[in-house]
């Protein structure tokens, strides 16, 4: 590549999830509504979990954790996108650009990890009960915790300086609505064979073994299940995987459906729309799942309403 088709990066343009006018309004309105009933209802089960001594038990640890990053996971793009779309304006700093990559690759880790983690957590808990106590102790807890985080920091980290390293050329349109890595390294006039080395081998050891260690736990869980004589105790045991479960599958399934389909399509455009479902979607859906089936969450965030009440409507 000769050096004058090289440019110095300042900005990046992102050319968002559609470019005609009329759409914007819709778009804007559209994702500030599920931006706002993501954060609102994963605050509320942090809050509830936190605030609730009922509530402070491992599983529950693990879920008030999993709805801070989603809270973390989402801000990381859409503030950005309705910053655009409202000011007209799709340029975003070559640092900024960087910054916002590093983090959506740390907290999409660390959902990945926490999710894991949960698995670990309910084969304990159904296959092991008399011991789980002892054995998800509070230490554990938060190493399991200390751990997925150090994973997501190394990797977005890693990704981050392989990209610093590249040289881009004139063309800088992100055919995206945030910072995506796959797009931003299509985008390389230089050698990005050891930066797609790196994806895969990510993809593969980190996401892989999540994967494998999600799969291996709902096996040993199904076992014990079987085992089970009481249809009731089969029945409780499978209540508490269902809203994992759930959020596994539906975490995963969109993930592999768009980076399968990504390349078989080879349209940017239809890779960034299917983005929406894990970037977006899948976390303002965790709080309904996760709350809608469970007694324990909807009896602590009636407590704290009814206590809020209580302490408004107390005469000074």
């Amino acid at each position: 590549m000769e050096s004058e088709n090289l440019t110095r990066v300042s900005e990046f343009v992102l050319l968002g999830l559609s470019e005609e006018p009329d759409l914007q309004p819709l778009l804007f309105g559209l994702f500030l509504s599920m931006y706002l009933i993501t954060v609102l209802g994963n605050l509320l089960i942090v809050l509830a979990v936190s605030s609730d001594s009922h509530l402070h038990t491992p599983m529950y640890f693990f879920l008030s954790n999993l709805s801070f990053v989603d809270i973390c996971f989402t801000s990381t793009t859409v503030p950005k996108m309705l910053v655009n779309i409202q000011t007209q304006s799709k340029v975003i700093t070559y640092g900024g650009c960087i910054t916002q990559m590093y983090f959506y690759q740390l907290f999409g880790m660390l959902d990945i990890n926490l999710l894991t983690v949960m698995a670990y957590d309910r084969f304990v808990a159904i296959c092991h009960p008399l011991h789980y106590t002892v054995i998800m102790r509070p230490r554990l807890c938060g190493q399991l915790v200390l751990v997925s985080w150090t994973i997501g920091v190394l990797n977005a980290l890693l990704q981050s300086l392989m990209v610093l390293r590249l040289s881009f050329c004139a063309d800088l349109q992100i055919p995206h609505f945030f910072c995506e890595l796959n797009q931003m390294i299509q985008l390389a006039c230089s050698d990005t064979f050891l930066n797609n080395l790196v994806i895969y081998f990510v993809a593969v050891l980190v996401g892989g073994g999540s994967l494998t260690g999600i799969l291996c736990s709902y096996y040993r869980i199904v076992s014990c299940i079987r085992v089970m004589s009481s249809a009731q105790g089969k029945y409780k045991a499978f209540s508490t995987c269902v809203s994992h479960l759930s959020v596994v599958s539906l975490y995963y399934l969109t993930i592999l459906g768009v980076y399968l389909s990504s390349p078989a399509t080879h349209n940017a455009h239809s890779s960034a729309t299917a983005s929406v479902l894990y970037t977006v979607v899948t976390p303002m859906l965790n709080p309904f799942i996760y709350s809608l089936r469970n007694k324990d969450i909807k009896g602590a965030l009636k407590r704290s309403f009814e206590m809020t009440v209580q302490r408004d409507n107390r005469p000074d």
